[in-house]
């Protein structure tokens, strides 16, 4: 059996220690590209397409050409799509926001006054397969069914705040 040398004992936590740093680089690499994913995600977002199916054929989503009321509402902003819906279950009505860099720079007050283009359109498209579905915009109960306690309150806040940002 051979005894272990004090240059091998180096040689050996050496080599841990490499490996140890190869490893935290690379999870530093990895946190990064999610963090870059991310970021472009948040940007494509603006620009994807929004879809639901809507049970409905699509002369009844979009009689004449019309859209329904909540999505004619954003004009000329949105550029919009109907197709059949696979296995002949109604028509997929695909909504998203025209290219908002070539309409110049944008308003930087804007995100911080609550509005929020994207969300306008998701609102607006789930208003819209509501409408043609069921012929009204269904809307939660007012007043709030939940009582005034210590965290029925809080709700109601956010209930009241979610309103007011249209995201309800």
């Amino acid at each position: 059996m051979k005894k272990p040398t004090a240059g091998g004992a180096v040689s050996t936590a050496a080599g841990v220690g490499t490996e140890a740093l190869d490893a935290a680089v690379s999870l530093v690499r990895r946190a990064g590209e999610a963090i870059l994913s991310r970021t472009n995600h948040a940007e494509d977002a603006e620009h994807r397409w929004h879809v639901t199916t809507v049970y409905a054929s699509a002369d009844e989503v979009a009689p004449g050409g019309k859209l329904p009321e909540p999505l004619a509402r954003l004009g000329d902003a949105i550029d919009t799509q109907l197709r059949p819906a696979p296995g002949e279950r109604g028509t997929e009505l695909a909504c998203r926001l025209y290219d908002q860099k070539d309409a110049g720079p944008r308003d930087t007050a804007e995100p911080a006054s609550g509005h929020d283009a994207v969300q306008e359109l998701r609102t607006a498209l789930r208003h819209a397969k509501a409408l043609v579905e069921t012929g009204e915009v269904l809307l939660p109960d007012r007043p709030s069914t939940n009582r005034p306690t210590v965290t029925g309150r809080p709700l109601d806040k956010l209930i009241e705040k979610a309103r007011g940002v249209g995201r309800l």
